[in-house]
């Protein structure tokens, strides 16, 4: 075998496993029960799965040009997914969407009432 084949072997194999974490995180938004949950399975798996369907198309394609453009797509979902996530299990919390008995430690909740809000 050449280095070509297991190059786009390798690719393929991420590619592969990449859309089966993105399966997966998408399966659990659908079916876990609440807002927290479904953030975790929104972010998680889907941004593992991202960096390895990049992974295997920066080996499948084998430019430069290419793998800079995939480290700039890497770098905006890696800056923001958390940041998505954060608004959103805010936003939750505010509105009252998150149900209290899932909180282990409620420090937001403290520092609202220390604002008086």
């Amino acid at each position: 075998m050449s280095w070509t084949e297991i190059l786009d072997i390798a690719g393929a194999v991420f590619l592969l496993l990449g859309a089966t974490l993105a399966l997966i995180g998408a399966i659990g938004l659908v079916r876990l029960p609440d807002l927290f949950s479904r953030m975790h399975a929104a972010t998680k798996p889907q941004t593992l799965g991202l960096l390895l369907i990049l992974l295997g198309l920066a080996l499948s394609v084998r430019t430069w040009a290419s793998v800079a453009t995939l480290l700039i797509v890497l770098g905006a979902q890696a800056l923001t997914a958390p940041v998505a996530a954060h608004m959103l299990s805010r936003s939750g919390y505010r509105s009252g969407v998150a149900s209290d008995e899932l909180l282990h430690h409620d420090e937001l909740g403290e520092a609202y009432r220390r604002m008086g809000r």
